[in-house]
This record gives C-alpha cells, sequence and structure tokens, in this order.
C-alpha cells in the first residue's frame, strides 16, 4: 500500500476585526501564537502558525482584520491582510454570525474577486452558539448568493465546535508538496517579535479602552544565559507623555503587573527561566517611523496615500 503523499500549503484567514480569526488560529495549531483580546485590531503582522493534520501541513497566515483604513498604520495593516490573502492557496472568511452581514463584510466580499486570485474561498460562520438555526441557514444561503464560497462552515472557534471538519477540509485542499517547516514549529515569527506581541497583550488587556493604538513594544535586547535562561529588555514606545504616565501606573504598578503577567506567559511558552526588563519611553513620531514598521512585519510603504 502506498503512503498518502505529503501535502503543504498557505491558508488565509480574512475578516473583519475581531471575527475571532486569532482564536481560531490558535486552536488550530494548539499554541498560543496569535494574540487573543476582546480588543479590536490587536493583529498587526502576519503571523503564521503551522498545524499538522494527516499528512498535510498547513500554514496559517493570521492577517489583520479588514477594515476602512484611517492613518498610515491602519493603511499598512490592510495592505498586509489583502497581500496575505493574494499569497494564499486556500482563503477561508470569517464572518460572526450574530452580527451577520455588516458594511465590512459586504466591502471584504467586494473586494475578494480581485484580490485572491486562483485560491479556493471557504466562509466560515463564527460564533454560531448565539445565533438560532434558521436566521443561520438564512444568512448563510445570502453570503453564498453573495460570492461562490467553494465551502461553509459553521464553527465556535472559542469552543472548538467545527473546527476539526473545516482543519480535515483545509488538509486535503493543500497542494502535494514536502512540508515547508519542520514538524515541531508552531511560528515563522522571531522569537523577539513573539515576546514583543506577548507584552502588548498585556498592556491591552490592563489598559482597556486607553491607549493600545498610539503604542508599541519593540524588544530590544535577547540575551541567553548560561544558566540556560534569557535576559529580555523590551521598550514600550508611546506617543505622549500623558501615555507614559498611564502605562507606568500609580508607583508603576501597572508596568509592574503588565511585566509580571508577560514574564510567567514567556516562561509557560519557551518552558525556560526568563528575566523580562520593561522601560517605557515617549517617541512622538513612532506611527511614521519606518523602523517601528518593519519590527511590526508591517511594510512602511504600504501605508502612503
Amino acid at each position: 500500500m502506498t503512503e498518502a503523499p505529503t501535502r503543504a500549503g498557505f491558508v488565509a484567514l480574512i475578516g473583519e476585526p475581531n471575527a475571532g480569526k486569532s482564536t481560531l488560529l490558535n486552536r488550530m495549531v494548539g499554541a498560543k501564537v496569535s494574540i487573543v483580546t476582546h480588543k479590536v485590531q490587536t493583529t498587526r503582522a502576519r503571523i503564521r502558525g503551522v498545524a499538522m493534520e494527516g499528512q498535510s501541513q498547513l500554514v496559517f497566515i493570521d492577517t489583520p482584520g479588514l477594515f476602512k483604513p484611517r492613518r498610515r498604520l491602519d493603511r499598512a495593516m490592510v495592505a498586509a491582510a489583502w497581500t496575505g490573502a493574494s499569497d494564499a492557496d486556500v482563503v477561508v472568511m470569517m464572518v460572526e454570525a450574530h452580527r451577520g452581514i455588516t458594511e465590512g463584510v459586504t466591502a471584504i466580499l467586494e473586494g475578494l474577486p480581485e484580490r485572491v486570485g486562483k485560491a479556493k474561498v471557504a466562509l466560515a460562520l463564527n460564533k454560531i452558539d448565539r445565533v438560532k438555526p434558521d436566521v443561520l441557514l438564512g444568512l448563510t444561503q445570502q453570503l453564498n448568493e453573495a460570492y461562490p464560497f467553494a465551502e461553509t462552515f459553521m464553527i465556535s472557534a472559542e469552543k472548538g465546535h467545527g473546527v476539526e471538519t473545516l482543519r480535515h477540509w483545509l488538509a486535503a485542499e493543500m497542494p502535494e508538496s514536502p512540508w515547508l517547516y519542520p514538524e515541531d514549529q508552531i511560528a515563522d515569527l522571531p522569537m523577539r517579535m513573539i515576546a514583543a506581541e506577548i507584552t502588548r497583550e498585556k498592556l491591552t488587556l490592563r489598559l482597556h479602552q486607553e491607549l493600545p493604538y498610539q503604542m508599541t513594544v519593540e524588544t530590544e535586547n535577547w540575551e541567553e544565559r548560561k544558566d540556560g535562561s534569557a535576559k529580555i529588555d523590551q521598550v514600550v514606545y508611546v506617543v505622549r507623555d500623558g501615555h507614559k504616565g498611564i502605562v507606568l501606573g500609580n508607583k508603576g504598578e501597572t508596568i509592574k503587573a503588565v511585566g509580571k503577567a508577560a514574564r510567567e506567559e514567556l516562561v509557560e511558552f519557551l518552558g525556560r527561566k526568563i528575566h523580562l526588563f520593561l522601560q517605557v519611553k515617549v517617541r512622538p513620531n513612532w506611527l511614521e517611523e519606518k523602523e517601528r514598521y518593519s519590527e511590526m512585519g508591517l511594510d512602511f510603504k504600504d501605508g502612503n496615500v
């Protein structure tokens, strides 16, 4: 009996901010690779997660949410999202079932024909536990009339419903190819960037409404120590002095709590001791600095009007 051929390819998850793309990626990969917060628009770089399904390797491109861009960073993020879709073998468009066909969903549907090239596009209706079956059926029909989806999946990324079925289908759709990554590798982002994203997530969760958009985190230094631990120095950039005070908190309590939470997650993620040091610096124009975009895996030119 001949063994099944190996398959490998790229899957782009697209949708509005907060559609559940990062949650789905983390469930598919089985590890926390992409940031998940209740804040919209937290995914900046096209983080890839790698999942194995039988003889197939699925390389997920977790794109920033598609929305109407207003400033350079927004434009660079939207460009990265569409580039991710055009680079993929299969695109999965995620729609929140309980929100239905919003203005944003309509805009994505209109952009699909020219943006995805030859890639197959599947529809994943997420958060299905929040709507009644008849509403779900109506929504499925409307969306499939609007675009010829190759397949429709009803899922709950958070609870895991329907995710396995989607993964099986994606595995079968991948082109025959040697695997693109070692079997034990789950993300192709440099660890420095993953570490910065983890700290940014903790800040976002801690500060809620206040300023995640106007803030970025960079890993400035990563030192491997003889005892197997690592010393990580990170800088939190904010645009105003007032923001620095918010990030630091009363007597430095906020940044201390953020550092502790980020360090604990890094220890769990890396499986070794981590010494994490955070600094907060004011850089009024970081949103217009080319190197900040490179650190986030975005193209500065994509932000041009």
